[in-house]
């Protein structure tokens, strides 16, 4: 009986316990997930087991949505609407046509509209144009007639226009405001041909574009177009404010990167007549430049034929690698070779800084080769009087070698170009059938002078300074020296690590503030040249100027107090400090990216040029020299410039110009720099003046 009752009384809860067991496993068929993680712990604790770990929360599962015809037309209408202005504008006039369409017919099946003066029912194609022009034009509506249905829907017609016109008109002002904002971004393609390409941008910018609208003024569809990491409009501006008008040449600015074939792509380099890569300011310049000619020449759909490029490369080091990459497409100037050689020639030739600039720039007088049938069989010595408005200095053999100043009695075979200077390509006439006369009584035959034994002071330091003395090296008499004062930490040991690589030179480095007085009081002594080096190094260009500037004061001032005479060469490196520093009237100067620049654009007009600078800077061949007059004719009478070419000529040089010292203070005069004058111009030569001559020493 105890078994039974316990039986019994046990009954009732677990059927209440089967009842709570049954509503937990049936919790997860009805779609509760909370309910189904209760089914899985608290059954198997209800039973008495352990509980088990709750199962990961399965994400619930939503029904397909049914697409309708609605939401297809709407996707194909977005769709639509995505194309921009075009295909809004498709839309309005599908809109506005089927207005006009419905009204007309509206009108025409209903008899709204008013009977023609005949009396006859208006057509279709009237009621057309007439609900066009409700459509159109607002007012219209103002003189209609009829009846009110006729009103009425006119009316309708006329709202429904206005709303289509204001449709019409903000569209229309969206689209050339995108158009606008899209011509200000510089993507746009370049549909220009035969014109020059820059890629890049640095200060060297400037001068060049101006060089170029100067060689541009004879061609009547000139374009220069530049791309760079750079806003349009920011390019725009800038060019205009140091530019100013650039003539006939358009300048087209594009913003891209100068080493992605797809921007290149952009100012369309395979209908250019020349391209320039200009070297940037910042990070690795000569890298950039490499990239730069690696995305035009390895492009894929690159054109047939070689890629008219100009660049610079700042590095010694690199111009192996980028000559490896260039082949024989790219003309590759050294920057820092050919300005340390340019410095080292201006310091031992006072005034030959404005010869260079005559000679790189186009204002003036320019170097061109052209081949000249009736030169052929004649010596070079002959070629030298063949014009008279223009001075010959070398030959471009057939093969292409450039021969700067050969031996007067080098035939010129035909096929041979001779190098000369002129004024501008279209003043080189034929040659003279006979030579202009030549005054033998004017002529000195004396021996130059041997070469001494030179003292150099450089005052300053940058990257080019052991450059400098290398070169120096090169040109100067046995016993030489050169003193070094600069305020740079290692600058000494840079120099005692160069000393026994010289073989003309001493060097004596002593540290020192170039721009205080007491230092250049204790170091400027006897010398023949002084050279100022700017610290670009270590200081922005406005600074570094700022410091060149104080020094040479301060050396005029010395130079005055003294009675002292030396020439003093200064690099600058904005060309717009150069005016500044008229005031302390320095012998020269070396505006480093202006002559680089200048060069650049010079070799992009005529690639033969290339050649011939590097033979002109190569310390081997000729180079530029003043020498004085009195060595090659006599003063105070009147020669014409065919003598002094003779003169210069029995020495084994060329003579290309002279320097008149009393315009040596005068900008307005070229600094009394004369190049090229007419063979048969009389000129009367004093003590001082100085005769330009391409010689080899």
């Amino acid at each position: 009986m105890a078994a039974s009752r316990s039986s019994i009384g046990v009954g009732p809860r677990l059927r209440r316990r089967q009842v709570e067991l049954g509503e937990l496993v049936r919790a997860p068929a009805c779609g509760a997930a909370r309910f189904g993680e209760r089914c899985s712990t608290g059954a198997r604790s209800v039973l008495g087991g352990p509980p088990a770990a709750p199962p990961e929360r399965a994400a619930p599962v939503r029904p397909m949505q049914k697409i309708t015809l609605v939401d297809r037309l709407h996707y194909r209408f977005d769709l639509t609407m995505a194309k921009g202005a075009p295909a809004l504008i498709a839309w309005l006039f599908a809109l506005s046509t089927a207005m006009v369409v419905v009204f007309a017919a509206v009108v025409v099946l209903l008899g709204l509209a008013p009977a023609a003066e005949d009396g006859a029912p208006v057509s279709f194609p009237s009621a057309l144009w007439i609900t066009l022009m409700r459509a159109l034009d607002a007012g219209t509506v103002a003189g209609d007639t009829g009846s009110r249905g006729y009103l009425a829907a006119m009316f309708a017609v006329t709202l429904g226009g206005i709303f289509m016109v204001s449709i019409l008109i903000g569209i229309i002002t969206s689209g050339i405001e995108a158009r606008v904002g899209e011509l200000r971004k510089g993507r746009s393609l370049v549909c220009e041909e035969g014109h020059t390409v820059i890629l890049g941008w640095s200060p060297q910018i400037f001068s060049m574009i101006q060089e170029l609208a100067i060689a541009n003024e004879s061609r009547p569809r000139a374009a220069i177009a530049v791309l760079a990491e750079k806003d349009k409009v920011e390019m725009e501006d800038e060019i205009r404010a140091r530019v100013g008008s650039t003539g006939k040449t358009r300048v087209v600015c594009r913003t891209g990167n100068p080493s992605d074939p797809a921007d290149i792509a952009i100012v369309n380099p395979d209908a250019a007549r020349s391209i320039i890569i200009l070297s940037p300011e910042e990070g690795n310049p000569d890298s950039r430049v490499i990239k730069s000619i690696l995305a035009l020449t390895n492009k894929a759909g690159r054109k047939q034929g070689r890629y008219p490029i100009v660049t610079q490369i700042r590095d010694q080091r690199n111009l192996d690698a980028a000559r490896l990459v260039a082949r024989d497409e790219a003309a590759l100037i050294p920057t820092e070779d050919v300005l340390t050689r340019i410095t080292v020639q201006t310091c031992r030739s006072e005034g030959l800084s404005a010869v260079y600039s005559e000679l790189l720039d186009f204002k003036g007088h320019e170097i061109y080769t052209r081949e000249e049938p009736a030169l052929a069989g004649r010596s070079f010595g002959e070629a030298l009087f063949a014009y008279d408005d223009c001075a010959v200095i070398g030959l471009r053999l057939r093969g292409g070698e450039v021969r700067l100043n050969p031996p007067m009695d080098a035939r010129i075979e035909r096929g041979d170009a001779v190098i000369l200077i002129a004024e501008d390509d279209s003043a080189i006439g034929a040659p003279l059938k006979r030579a202009p006369s030549v005054d033998e009584r004017a002529i000195r035959d004396g021996k130059p002078a041997a070469p001494r034994p030179e003292r150099t002071l450089l005052l300053g330091w940058n990257r080019r300074a052991v450059a400098f003395i290398r070169e120096l090296d090169h040109y100067v008499a046995e016993g030489s020296s050169v003193t070094v004062v600069a305020d740079a930490p290692d600058a000494a040991q840079q120099l005692e690590a160069e000393r026994g690589e010289l073989e003309h030179l001493t060097v004596t480095f002593e540290p020192g503030d170039t721009t205080d007085r007491r230092t250049l009081d204790r170091v400027v002594g006897a010398f023949d040249h002084v050279v100022t080096l700017s610290y670009s190094d270590a200081l922005d260009p406005q600074e570094a100027d700022a410091r060149t500037l104080v020094t040479l004061l301060h050396l005029r001032d010395i130079e005055a107090k003294r009675g002292q005479s030396f020439s003093i060469v200064s690099e600058m490196l904005d060309v717009r400090n150069r005016e500044l520093a008229e005031v302390a009237q320095a012998d020269d100067f070396i505006v480093s990216d202006k002559l680089i620049s200048l060069m650049l654009a010079q070799i992009s007009e005529n690639r033969d040029l290339a050649a011939v600078f590097q033979d002109l800077f190569d310390p081997e061949g000729s180079e530029l020299y003043l020498k004085p007059a009195g060595d090659y004719v006599r003063l105070g009478r009147p020669v014409s410039f065919a003598t002094i070419v003779e003169a210069a000529r029995r020495r084994g040089e060329v003579a290309v110009g002279v320097r008149l010292a009393a315009q040596a203070d005068d900008a307005a005069q070229a600094y009394g720099v004369k190049v090229n004058p007419r063979k048969r111009a009389k000129l009367t030569l004093a003590r001082g003046d100085r005769i330009i001559v391409l010689a080899e020493q």
